[in-house]
């Protein structure tokens, strides 16, 4: 999340938590219903394949030698059997032959291992389809389980130690948000439900839970809650209307491609819907979070801050988010698609044809439409976090001075000697070393809000 502010914040008029209970609680309800009805009862289990055998080993020798000659390829052509031709000795660390030491062939060809000793690798076992007793084995991978756990160790030492407690609620968060995709998103649109309407209802499920388990329960992430689910909603509108206006049918990657070859039956032009949706959430999270903590930190610095120059200031905050994250956005898109980046320098074609082909388009309306979101998700939560946060202030200042403006916010009532002390500060002359700290509270109705604060 963006941001963290634990020091705690005035507290909600009993009016304001009413009409956000009223407003917050139908809202998850009804994503819990639409959940249920949208859950994946009948989901289709993965056939079983024909799995070759897998077995651990550990390389304890790595012999290489000259490749023969293939006399079917013409000379000079270059070929897979180029190398590394040879042998590795392997010793078998579970299975039939474990404790045994095997020789399998250096692995070669377009994305192959490359092994040396002391390498923990991945065997699989061919059966000889003339003599099934006869056996060998193969070096299919590296084995990565070990270096991912100690990764994974070191992702959740680093959360806890730098957020503490709300870095354990943060870790609960992630993996409350990949068992909702697990268990409801991705069999759910397997299943052939609508992934554009099974995207929203996940999305908006892993933003309740993700938040109010993160931040807490309160006004200030309800606001948050609320923000992220009318960008979620707007950012799946432009999405929709974006994809049919530009005619994608969601067969732009390879992946995709292949997708359709096992399951005909998923609606491709949806799943990419789904995807930006699914993609817009993180950061969306990121924004309405920080946009709602930005105004009550402000107005707690100055609670006498009007509801329009509270607007404005936390507004600021949020053309500089927006404008990092817009950088983020593009950046994570194009290092998830630099393969395809590289393509596109080797093709031939005009630069109007590769910009406007499915592949590239597909890409350019991930960015536009979650760039859109975020932006409008900025006012959004603003608007809404200054309203409930100036409503208390505006109930606690019913003893305000005759005239003075509606939005003003105060925060006390003020007691009668103030007045004539603040008359006597304002009437005295100030002097080069009185500090800015000194100067009245009070407001001026006709003060800038755009000067630097």
């Amino acid at each position: 999340m963006g941001a963290d502010h634990s020091r705690a914040a005035p507290p909600t008029p009993p009016g304001v938590r009413r009409i956000l209970i009223v407003t917050v609680v139908p809202l998850f309800l009804a994503t819990l219903v639409a959940a249920l009805v949208l859950w994946p009862r009948d989901a289709p289990r993965p056939e079983a394949g024909d799995d070759l055998p897998r077995y651990h080993g550990t390389v304890t020798r790595v012999v290489t030698e000259p490749c023969p000659p293939n006399p079917a390829v013409p000379e000079g052509t270059p070929t897979t059997a180029d190398g590394p031709c040879g042998t590795v000795t392997v010793r078998v660390q579970d299975g039939p032959d474990a404790g045994q030491h095997v020789d399998t062939p250096i692995p070669a060809g377009p994305g192959a291992p490359s092994v040396s000793v002391d390498d923990d690798v991945i065997l699989v076992s061919l059966i000889d389809p003339e003599d099934p007793a006869i056996s060998t084995y193969n070096i299919a991978e590296h084995q990565r389980g070990t270096p991912l756990i100690w990764l994974g160790v070191l992702f959740a030492a680093a959360i806890v130690a730098f957020g503490r407690l709300r870095g354990l609620a943060a870790l609960a968060g992630l993996a409350a948000s990949f068992a909702i995709l697990l268990t409801f998103v991705l069999p759910g649109i397997s299943a052939g439900q609508p992934p554009l309407v099974v995207a929203i209802v996940g999305a908006a499920l892993i933003m309740f839970v993700v938040l109010y388990l993160t931040h807490g329960v309160s006004a200030q992430t309800s606001v948050a809650v609320l923000g992220t689910l009318g960008a979620l909603v707007l950012t799946g509108l432009l999405g929709l209307a974006a994809t049919n206006a530009t005619h994608l049918t969601g067969f732009g990657s390879e992946d995709a491609t292949t997708l359709s070859m096992f399951r005909g039956d998923v609606d491709l032009h949806g799943l990419l819907l789904a995807g930006i949706i699914i993609g817009s959430l993180g950061v969306l999270d990121d924004v309405t979070v920080t946009q709602a903590a930005a105004v009550t930190e402000l107005a707690h610095a100055n609670p006498n801050m009007s509801r329009r120059e509270l607007y404005r200031s936390a507004t600021r905050v949020g053309r500089a988010h927006i404008a990092s994250v817009v950088n983020t956005i593009v950046l994570a898109y194009a290092g998830a698609s630099l393969p395809l980046l590289l393509l596109l320098t080797a093709d031939s074609r005009a630069l109007g044809q590769i910009v406007t082909s499915e592949f590239l388009a597909q890409e350019i309306v991930r960015s536009v439409v979650a760039t859109l979101g975020l932006i409008a998700a900025v006012p959004l939560t603003t608007a809404l976090a200054t309203v409930v946060t100036t409503a208390g202030r505006r109930r606690a200042g019913a003893n305000a001075a005759p005239g003075a403006p509606d939005d003003v916010a105060v925060a006390l009532p003020r007691p009668a000697t103030d007045r004539a002390e603040t008359l006597q500060a304002l009437s005295t002359p100030r002097t080069r070393h009185t500090p800015p700290a000194t100067r009245s509270e009070w407001p001026e109705p006709d003060r800038s809000t755009d000067t630097p604060w």
